[in-house]
């Protein structure tokens, strides 16, 4: 491998959106730094199984919805 090319490899703390903490070694940042999460795996949608597209008032859901309406699509 050459030397000199790689990106320096720390460790990070990593803050969940609910509050918890866990360190994990990373390229982010410098040693010791903070990332803060806006959405990790139980806060999204993916991953908890609620849609939030679902929630869509007047969108694309109600769009179909009134486009297909007289077709009997479930």
């Amino acid at each position: 491998m050459k030397k000199d090319i790689h990106p320096d490899y720390h460790t990070i703390n990593i803050i969940m959106t609910d509050g918890s903490t866990y360190t994990t070694r990373s390229t982010y940042g410098k040693e010791g730094d903070t990332l803060r999460l806006d959405i990790d795996p139980k806060s999204h949608p993916a991953w908890t199984g609620q849609s939030a597209r679902m929630l869509d008032l007047g969108g694309q859901l109600a769009r179909f919805n009134k486009r297909f309406a007289g077709l009997g699509i479930k």
